[in-house]
């Protein structure tokens, strides 16, 4: 990562953690950050050390030649009306034959700031993966992703949340019926998208193959039994209130006989998969979580 960026403390962590969920304004984040601007560094720097740089976590060029990409509107008559996405596929899968290649589907959910540059780089990493992807955007009543995650958070909070959740049914809907899909679909997100990925188990029941949630919300005990997907959860340790709650999901899933597996990886923080924020990153932990994902996916939406 950028070696001219600060390493901070994990408590800087912590009250970045807070802010971006909305539990303290910005006037407290702003006041907090001043108790780390030590040893010559600046408030501003730590700010811009703790804030996403999405040019430095990008792995796939959206110009990649490898990939189809395009912006798509999906109607959502049980949300807010429609819901817009970004749609990636290989290229490969489409010039092998007169006919594009069907490929099996994952809908990729952002956190609780819209679709940012980020999670379109990685629905463009699924299509290198051979998957088709569609990463659909929560924010598009309200105008869609404003830019940047502190104004993407506010527009977030102003969305009608069980309206976004239909819209992401309709989304995910939408993907496994199209043509150039297999019909097998599987789910991925992180913090809000990986309770999304979980909660898409439940409602789309067997026509979902799978969900991979990071750092998510797990679903109700009386809604656990109408999972059919395969389930694979990722934490980090240091996540610990999320972190928590996998023993119990663990137990009600096997209760449940729901193929799963979850990890705990060691050292990890919030968001640990997110190479936009250097400072919340953990490589190591990232890419193992990624392989498992793939793998998993590979497993139950290529039978």
């Amino acid at each position: 990562m950028d070696q001219a960026r600060p390493k901070l403390p994990k408590e800087a962590i912590q009250l970045y953690n807070l802010f971006i969920h909305g539990r303290i304004s910005r006037r407290a984040f702003m006041e907090g950050v001043q108790k780390f601007a030590i040893g010559g560094l600046t408030t501003a720097a730590v700010v811009e050390a703790l804030m996403p740089n999405y040019a430095l976590g990008q792995q796939v060029s959206k110009t990649d030649d490898r990939i189809k990409a395009s912006y798509e509107t999906v109607p959502s008559p049980q949300g807010n009306g429609s819901i817009k996405g970004y749609f990636v596929r290989p290229v490969s899968a489409d010039t092998r034959n007169a006919m594009p290649t069907k490929l099996p589907g994952v809908i990729v959910v952002h956190e609780n700031r819209g679709l940012n540059p980020h999670i379109e780089d990685i629905a463009r990493r699924f299509a290198l993966a051979n998957f088709m992807a569609f990463a659909p955007d929560g924010l598009t009543s309200v105008g869609g992703f404003p830019g940047d995650d502190y104004n993407g958070g506010q527009l977030f909070s102003k969305v009608n949340g069980p309206k976004m959740l239909e819209d992401m049914i309709a989304a995910a809907r939408w993907l496994k019926a199209r043509p150039d899909c297999t019909g097998k679909i599987a789910a991925t997100g992180f913090c809000y998208g990986g309770g999304v990925a979980n909660t898409l188990a439940v409602r789309l029941g067997a026509d979902i193959a799978a969900a991979a949630p990071f750092y998510g919300a797990v679903p109700g005990n009386d809604d656990i039994p109408k999972i059919k997907a395969a389930i694979l959860v990722h934490h980090g340790e240091l996540d610990t209130r999320l972190a928590a709650s996998w023993p119990a999901y663990d137990a009600a899933l096997k209760t449940a006989g729901v193929p799963h597996e979850g990890y705990i990886y060691p050292g990890a923080v919030h968001g640990f998969n997110c190479d936009a924020t250097p400072e919340r990153y953990n490589k190591a932990a990232a890419d193992l979580a990624w392989q498992r994902t793939i793998d998993w996916f590979n497993k139950y939406t290529r039978a």
